[in-house]
């Protein structure tokens, strides 16, 4: 194991992977996993909501355990790893980021929607003030031209942000869409670039791999696929590839497969796989979030959630219009807008 690293990862499973346990983490789940993360070098922990700091709402859905706690958890038991938090203008505050930091976060992604960077200036400058490493995200990278992507990763590099990420919050990008917006990101920052998949089309390690080609070097996993939809890149297997290509990541592969094996097997309340609705999330190009929501309005209307996820896919929907997911519901039930299969 070396601390040479050529891509750097921040495994995401304590924060994304709390949109597929409904928010569910325990403190001792939480200390355990990222204790040994930490154990296995892994640089990067993020730990939140899924919807990030302020996110345990009726809107989001409850936190079994206040992300404060969790966040202060993580951050007692590691030695190298630094503990990451997620936070959207909008839903966290800056008193929200403050704590955070008092209680140990060492690194803020600001995240905000693709075409509304605009949104994150005092948020990134607050991290930067904080002493936090500080990361643009820039969610359902998909839903914008490269031109577009482009122009809002530079407002916020122009914030300060240290790295910007091309997130591909459902799962819905092409190997050939990713390598064009790292490329044209590369080709127009002075700042790290990062990439965050998720898999819903089965494509987030080809993803994955053609961004870092592109020159990604900042790159996000779940360690068993524990994330939102189909979950993100798997870390432990991601690290294996990329050992196997001569890539260092400073991780170690072993510790990794029994950190997946025996510590978040058990937490996941089913196997990640791709179903019929985390593949509707990705063709449809719908936030990976949105599935459980959308499950349970399916099941309250008696109708088919994947005609409410293509409906939602086609009124464009972002994160944090969760609450739209009912009217749809009900008025795919009113309309009959069952769509043809």
């Amino acid at each position: 194991m070396t601390n040479e690293r050529d891509v750097l990862i921040t495994e995401v499973a304590l924060r994304d992977g709390s949109h597929a346990i409904r928010h569910q983490f325990t403190v001792k789940q939480v200390t355990d996993v990222a204790k040994a993360l930490d154990e296995a070098n892994v640089p990067f922990i993020e730990v939140s909501h899924g919807d990030g700091l302020g996110g345990s709402s009726l809107q989001y859905g409850f936190s079994l355990t206040n992300e404060l706690e969790l966040i202060e958890a993580a951050a007692s038991v590691v030695k190298q790893a630094k503990i990451a938090v997620l936070l959207l203008p909008g839903i966290g505050t800056m008193p929200d980021l403050k704590q955070a930091a008092k209680l140990g976060a060492k690194m803020a992604r600001i995240a905000t929607h693709v075409t509304e960077a605009d949104v994150s200036p005092q948020h990134i400058a607050l991290a930067k003030d904080l002493g936090l490493e500080t990361v643009g995200f820039l969610m359902m990278s998909h839903m914008a031209p490269t031109e577009k992507l482009v122009e809002q990763a530079k407002l916020m590099e122009s914030y300060g942000a240290d790295t910007v990420y091309v997130v591909d919050s459902a799962g819905a990008l092409l190997p050939h869409q990713v390598k064009e917006r790292i490329r044209a990101l590369k080709d127009s920052l002075k700042i790290n670039v990062g990439f965050h998949a998720h898999n819903n089309l089965s494509l987030a390690m080809a993803n994955t791999l053609v961004a870092i080609e592109e020159g990604a070097t900042r790159i996000d996993g779940s360690i068993r696929c524990l994330g939102a939809g189909a979950g993100n890149t798997q870390t432990e297997v991601l690290v294996a590839v990329l050992d196997k290509l001569g890539i260092k990541t400073g991780i170690d592969i072993y510790k990794m497969m029994d950190i997946a094996e025996e510590l978040v097997a058990p937490i996941l309340e089913k196997p990640q796989e791709i179903t019929k609705d985390s593949l509707v999330l990705g063709y449809a190009g719908v936030y990976s979030s949105f599935l459980l929501h959308a499950q349970k309005a399916a099941q309250r209307f008696g109708i088919d959630s994947r005609d409410i996820l293509i409906e939602l896919g086609n009124r464009k929907v972002v994160g944090g219009q969760e609450d739209m997911i009912m009217d749809v519901a009900a008025e795919i039930t009113n309309r009959g807008l069952v769509h043809e299969h």
